[in-house]
């Protein structure tokens, strides 16, 4: 599982969200959940959390529908612009490819319900 010779695919939307240096770390922090063979299910979810300091953002990894979660810092001093929002990064584990997107629910969130057109 998660082999790390696969492709590593970014899907537009996490490209659109979040910066660049930070989906370099969440990639390095699940070659890391690798290593220490921290990875239990084919898919996680990431969660940012909305606190942060210059240098460095918080996360937490939820694997087999939350009942695993592990909470991690990430060293970085770039906008904090993507935090705050609620959005939850999915890393799934594909027979060829592992592929970040954003969450389902955060894209039903932004869709307009007929309810908030009027």
């Amino acid at each position: 599982m998660y082999e790390m010779t696969k492709k590593l695919r970014v899907g537009d939307d996490v490209k659109e969200l979040i910066p660049q240096a930070v989906i370099a770390g969440l990639w390095d922090r699940l070659k890391a959940m690798r290593k220490e063979k921290l990875l239990i299910d084919s898919t996680i979810a990431i969660m940012f959390s909305d606190d942060y300091e210059d240098n460095k953002i918080f996360f937490m990894t939820l694997q087999k529908a939350g009942s695993f979660a592990n909470e991690y810092e990430m060293a970085y001093d770039g906008p904090k612009d993507f935090l705050g929002h609620g959005t939850i990064v999915i890393i799934k584990d594909r027979p060829r490819t592992i592929q970040m997107s954003i969450s389902d629910a955060n894209k039903d969130a932004d869709t307009p319900t007929e309810e908030s057109a009027d």
